[in-house]
């Protein structure tokens, strides 16, 4: 852990006992949010996790009180976060962002609550017992994106049909990122072709390996789940259409923020169903009596800008099946 992490985290603890005292004082339940993400990005996803814990009758600075912990991108930091959450006894404690962040907050606490949103398989990972009996003190929604790789790349190369060489940028700091190696080594069979996965874990390794996509050059790029890969989401963005590489992406605020499609579980849906879950174990029902929730529907988003800035003809059966056209 780097010096100001110590700090901020030294400094949190210190600080836990009095606050949490004073919002036990005032009647308030305290919920504990661990994320591996930076807050910018997830802000349209807490406030849809605030919206579910108001559908329960819970609402911020009236009743409950959320304590926040970001991991910016960095997993190294996740175990003394989830410990300093633990330490101020919060009533539930939400784990988002991953793997690593329910992970971390299993490693912490036996007995506090945790409601997690993960995109890797939760009892393949070793989070819960089984997708209808969790077990323990844990539940949450597991958002499949590992399993969605092999649709991804069917719907990117409906656009690029003629791609010969294909690759994937993905997070070696990933917690996840065998699993997500594994997905795209069963997806290469799907496609009947290769696929060139390139490592980056930090934003001067993005632009890195942008570099190793125009020398050969990719003409069709998937970026893997990752919460590090939504903070640089603008500089991935910006480098794949500098670079003239027609991308698929996990998550609709990339072809919003100019990316060409996307394809996977709605996270504001997600993070609703977090909030309601925090809501209904803060009613009192066990984590063991909630079994593991999976998104039903899927959406899919095509940017016709950016697809005509690469000279893309978008098929019109591809535009009948899309949920959002950006224009």
């Amino acid at each position: 852990m780097d010096r100001r992490a110590f700090l901020s985290t030294l400094a949190g603890s210190l600080l836990a006992a009095p606050l949490a005292a004073e919002a036990q004082r005032l009647g308030f339940r305290e919920v504990g949010f661990l994320c591996s993400a930076s807050s910018a990005p997830y802000a349209p996803f807490v406030a849809a996790f605030r919206h579910g814990l108001n559908e329960g009758g819970y609402i911020e600075g009236k009743n409950i009180t959320i304590e926040f912990r970001w991991a910016d991108g960095h997993y190294d930091r996740l175990p003394n976060l989830a410990s300093d959450l633990v330490r101020r006894q919060v009533a539930v404690l939400v784990a988002v962002g991953g793997n690593g962040p329910v992970l971390a907050a299993k490693a912490a606490t036996a007995t506090i609550p945790i409601v997690f949103a993960s995109g890797g398989d939760p009892v393949r990972a070793g989070i819960v017992a089984s997708l209808n009996r969790p077990g323990a003190n844990v539940t949450g929604v597991n958002q499949i994106f590992a399993a969605l790789v092999p649709k991804q790349l069917e719907l990117l190369l409906q656009l690029v049909p003629k791609a010969g060489r294909i690759s994937a940028l993905v997070n070696p700091n990933y917690p996840d990122v065998e699993l997500q190696r594994l997905e795209l080594k069963e997806a290469s069979t799907v496609i009947k072709r290769p696929i060139h996965i390139v490592n980056a874990g930090s934003q001067r390794a993005i632009d890195a390996a942008f570099l190793t996509f125009v020398q050969p050059k990719t003409d069709a790029l998937l970026v893997a789940n990752d919460p590090f890969f939504q903070a640089r989401r603008d500089q991935i963005v910006a480098l794949a259409a500098r670079s003239a590489i027609p991308t698929m992406y996990f998550e609709d605020e990339f072809a919003v923020a100019g990316g060409l499609i996307s394809y996977g579980a709605s996270l504001k849906d997600t993070f609703h169903e977090v909030g309601i879950y925090t809501g209904r174990i803060l009613r009192g029902t066990k984590p063991a009596d909630l079994p593991i929730e999976q998104p039903t529907k899927f959406e899919l988003v095509v940017n016709l800008r950016t697809a005509k800035a690469l000279g893309l003809t978008i098929p019109p059966s591809l535009l009948q099946r899309a949920d959002q056209v950006i224009e």
